[in-house]
């Protein structure tokens, strides 16, 4: 599916419930009349008509998380053991979310054993393949180490109001690392949302520091009396044994078996009337205007 032309329109690769779910904690509480919430569900909304009138993909397709525990549950068993339950508000919408997918007609993927991020690496590197020009979305810096060649990368912001697009050298201006050093990064800081505990008393500068100056968290600690500080060092040295486990945890996979088809697929006739039928009955007036300007 690869196209031709000095600039390619870009694939939409959407980290959906990342996106929803920081949609529905950047909003107020939202219900139809009969009340049912809505608020993660018009966020979302708001994001894709936005990205599609901004961008002009040629087409999209959603990551999923599945609810199976991952390999990386498997190899550490406090992996994102400090994230609550997710509040009843935000479950209620689950089913319109799936509604919201089907009638988008953008293809779905998941896999048992993997994070939808390790979906979005994978779809990344076959798109790339295929000559496209990937540009993953979602909240979650770890999408960051993706970034590079022709696949960028958007962070949407805590509020959902807000958003940055990163390739390569944007990554290097804003944490000093490479995209593929950022693994490496956050083995040693750590990651309070995936619970990855990183290296007491590493800071987000030195870590930079080291991973840029060793290369690696391997090139660390084969040169381990290199390190200054000392207490730098000596905070390595007595973590040495867990580093390499929290670089594992930490790295994107792109090997995630998936299901055949279409990696893509663009909006449609058909999509737009689908999306408009389901924002009339989800009561999002205010969209039904911005679909034209959006889908056109």
């Amino acid at each position: 599916m690869s196209r031709s032309g000095a600039v390619a329109a870009p694939i939409l690769l959407l980290d959906l419930f990342s996106l929803f779910y920081r949609a529905f904690y950047a909003l107020p509480p939202m219900c139809t009349v009969a009340g049912e919430p809505t608020s993660g569900l018009y966020g979302l909304s708001v994001l894709v008509l936005k990205l599609f009138r901004e961008q002009r993909p040629a087409g999209a397709a959603f990551a999923l998380d599945t609810s199976s525990p991952t390999f990386r549950h498997e190899s550490y068993d406090e992996y994102k053991a400090t994230r609550g339950v997710a509040p009843g508000p935000l479950t209620a919408q689950f089913d319109r979310l799936g509604q919201l997918v089907a009638a988008l007609g953008f293809p779905a993927f998941k896999s048992v054993g993997y994070e939808g991020d390790d979906v979005l690496a994978t779809l990344a590197r076959e798109l790339v393949a295929a000559g496209e020009s990937p540009l993953v979305v979602s909240g979650d810096n770890d999408c960051l180490q993706l970034a590079g060649g022709a696949t960028r990368v958007m962070i949407v912001s805590r509020g959902a109001t807000k958003a940055e697009i990163y390739d390569e050298a944007a990554v290097v201006r804003r944490f000093g690392v490479t995209p593929a050093q950022m693994p490496d990064r956050s083995a040693l800081v750590g990651d309070p949302s995936d619970n990855l505990p990183g290296v007491p008393g590493i800071g987000a500068k030195t870590a930079s520091e080291l991973v840029r100056r060793f290369g690696s968290i391997s090139g660390i600690l084969e040169r381990l009396e290199e390190v200054r500080p000392v207490r730098a060092r000596e905070a390595i040295r007595a973590a040495a044994e867990r580093l390499p486990l929290y670089l594992r945890l930490a790295r994107l996979r792109d090997d995630v078996p998936l299901e055949p088809g279409p990696r893509y697929a663009p909006i449609t006739p058909e999509a737009r009337e689908r999306v408009r039928r389901l924002f009339t009955e989800l009561e999002f007036r205010s969209l039904l205007g911005r679909m034209d300007a959006a889908f056109g």
